[in-house]
């Protein structure tokens, strides 16, 4: 694992390099994505110190892989950026993330001198849709059904039903509720054969959910219902990716080689995670999209997570279920 992270942190952070180095991967984008975040304001306060205003508490780790997302947004196709709710401070707020946007878009145009392929941050707010609120801790007969219908919710439809193109990815960081809710409605209002149809061109990487006591009962529902719905479940594997003891993720690396004197979106990106100390790079949720660029750099098929990859490696616990489940060794990235 260690031998892994070394490389990912390398090629994610070593900035000029990386965007050289993706210009020979791929000629076009071969994997859609839509991300699902619990969003948090920009001055986020990790909610384990357990102080400030609740809008304000939550976990500052999606904000370090969001800084790392949109540094690989030249090898992705960015269908979508969904703001979820479902952890700490339990509000989906659209304005967050185009917070981050706004930075973005101070370097977005220097990137592009290094790689054409970077979106333009107009063209990332232009696909941010707002989610729901309030879903954090409840049962899945509470938040999805008649009425439950969002903008992110209508807009995964819209994608999925794209016709032609490549599956979609959907890394969800926070709540689940807005695939679910989408899922629902094609149930609801489409044959069986079209449902089918409709969940076969999805693949759901999940961080931290699935079971009953997870973010919300979505997942749950998604896992208990959908037995051909490909999902990645990683409740273990993800915390590879936490550093803050490591000579190559400890704040004093983070300090040189990030957060100081690395632009506008190294400025933002946090100290900590959701605990305070000890601080370092945490970025639990960044294996949802690691899973598909080893897959670019040919080190794996992303619709074999039983392969290692740099979002790890699963198993199939069920050979009757397109659901996949940490594997041994599952507190590493690959």
């Amino acid at each position: 694992m260690k031998v892994v992270l070394k490389i990912v942190i390398l090629a994610v952070f070593g900035f000029t390099q990386t965007y050289l180095a993706a210009q020979d991967t791929t000629s076009e984008k071969a994997y859609r994505i839509i991300i699902s975040s619990d969003f948090p304001p920009l001055d986020v306060i990790p909610g384990g110190a357990g102080h400030g205003p609740a809008e304000k508490r939550s976990d500052p780790d999606d904000i370090q892989s969001m800084v790392r997302f949109l540094l690989y947004t030249n090898n992705l196709e960015v269908e979508a950026l969904v703001a979820s709710s479902g952890t700490f401070a339990n509000i989906a707020k659209k304005e967050n993330i185009l917070d981050i946007l706004d930075l973005y878009d101070e370097v977005d145009e220097n990137l592009r001198k290094h790689d054409p392929e970077f979106p333009t941050a107009d063209h990332l707010k232009s696909v941010t849709y707002q989610g729901s609120s309030g879903n954090w801790g409840k049962p899945v007969e509470e938040i999805i059904g008649e009425g439950k219908d969002s903008e992110a919710s209508r807009a995964i439809i819209r994608i999925v039903d794209e016709d032609d193109l490549p599956p979609v990815w959907i890394g969800i960081w926070g709540g689940p509720q807005e695939v679910a809710q989408a899922i629902w409605k094609v149930q609801q209002t489409r044959t069986p054969q079209e449902l089918d149809t409709f969940l076969s061109k999805i693949r759901i990487f999940m961080i931290g959910l699935g079971n009953k006591t997870g973010q919300d009962g979505s997942g749950q529902w998604l896992l208990d219902n959908f037995p051909d719905l490909f999902i990645i479940v990683s409740q273990k594997t993800y915390g590879g990716m936490f550093a803050q003891k490591s000579p190559l993720g400890n704040l004093e690396w983070l300090n040189e080689n990030i957060r100081e004197n690395h632009g506008t979106l190294g400025a933002i990106y946090p100290r900590s995670g959701f605990n305070p100390e000890p601080p370092g790079m945490q970025e639990g949720d960044t294996p949802t999209f690691l899973h598909l660029m080893s897959a670019i750099y040919g080190k794996n098929d992303p619709d074999k997570p039983d392969q290692e990859s740099w979002g790890g490696q699963y198993e199939q616990r069920d050979p009757n279920k397109n659901h996949w489940h940490d594997g041994p060794g599952a507190t590493s990235v690959s």
